[in-house]
């Protein structure tokens, strides 16, 4: 039975959907009214119960019929790390971590290639405990992922305790004033559009913290210019990276959901087609051995076009 430890308060549904620890909100909420969800070894079956820092929420198996929704298929995934516990892979483009409402039928996922992974290395899988944090469908980079459930439970912990180092590359519109700074602003649902999110500060938004860096920058003409990033997320909401560039008015290139004008214009410009945001490097302890280990993730070469294009010399 899986178990965490609430690092700070939140809906019980939301915390369930969050991280990694669910496949979806939705069937977290599924599992809440089945009565499989336990807060401090009480049954809750209210999806809106509100969980609190120290909190220990537990979730019995939701068995394996679901395991045929997950067939295998060989999604050419390459493994950056691996050891006995987990191992790291690179998320191409353009491919959900995992299904969800709005998908096409018979479209296949991250989930879908692991599941292929698994089959090869002759492990038994469960979407449920393999995937450790997530990714946006159109970031690429570093994911983490478990091999066992009591592997899936230590590393989980770490994302909880914020012990966990991601970084991320953005090519974004426009140079920050400020060479580095952190954006610490709350991330919720949107009001007007409910498929994204946005920064404001009611009650079911949750804290939000993400530092950049300018590492390398075009040469700014009328207001314009284009900046390479690197992000370090100190939190993991949805969306959280191109969320907060936007907010302080330097959306990534390639994004159709948070743009501005200029954003828009440099995206066609350079004929960028896909997000530039990349999960660059990734720092863990792995269970197999406690000890630290860093992966970073070559950029992808539509990154590397979009850096050029935008005549931005930089070397990873």
């Amino acid at each position: 039975m899986p178990s965490w430890i609430v690092a700070l308060p939140d809906r019980l549904d939301a915390f369930l959907g969050s991280d990694g620890r669910m496949l979806s909100r939705a069937k977290a909420q599924k599992a809440i009214e089945d009565g499989l969800v336990m807060v401090n070894d009480d049954v809750v079956t209210k999806a809106a119960h509100r969980v609190q820092e120290g909190d220990k929420v537990s979730l019995e198996s939701l068995g394996e019929e679901k395991e045929s929704e997950i067939d295998p298929c060989d999604l050419k995934l390459t493994v950056l790390y691996e050891d006995a516990a987990c191992f790291v892979i690179n998320k191409p483009a353009g491919i959900a971590v995992h299904p969800g409402a709005g998908m096409m039928a018979g479209e296949k996922t991250l989930l879908h290639g692991i599941a292929y992974l698994y089959k090869k290395k002759g492990l038994p899988f469960s979407g449920e405990s393999v995937l450790v944090h997530r990714l946006d469908k159109d970031t690429t980079g570093c994911l983490l992922i478990a091999k066992t459930p009591a592997a899936h439970l230590f590393l989980q912990q770490q994302f909880e305790t914020r012990t966990v180092q991601k970084t991320y590359l953005a090519l974004v519109a426009g140079v920050p004033e400020l060479a580095t700074a952190t954006v610490d602003a709350p991330i919720g649902r949107s009001v007007g559009n409910r498929t994204k999110m946005s920064v404001n500060a009611s009650f079911t938004s949750r804290e939000a913290q993400t530092t950049y860096r300018v590492i390398a920058s075009s040469t700014p003409s009328a207001g314009s210019g284009v900046a390479l990033l690197e992000c370090d997320l100190h939190t993991g909401r949805t969306h959280q990276i191109r969320v907060h560039l936007h907010s302080i008015g330097h959306p990534v290139l390639g994004d159709s959901a948070y743009v501005n004008a200029l954003s828009e214009r440099l995206t066609q410009e350079f004929d960028i087609r896909s997000v530039c945001l990349h999960a660059w490097k990734l720092t863990f302890t792995s269970p197999e051995d406690q000890k630290e280990h860093a992966v970073m993730a070559p950029a992808p070469q539509t990154l590397l076009r979009a850096i050029e294009a935008a005549g931005i010399e930089w070397k990873q």
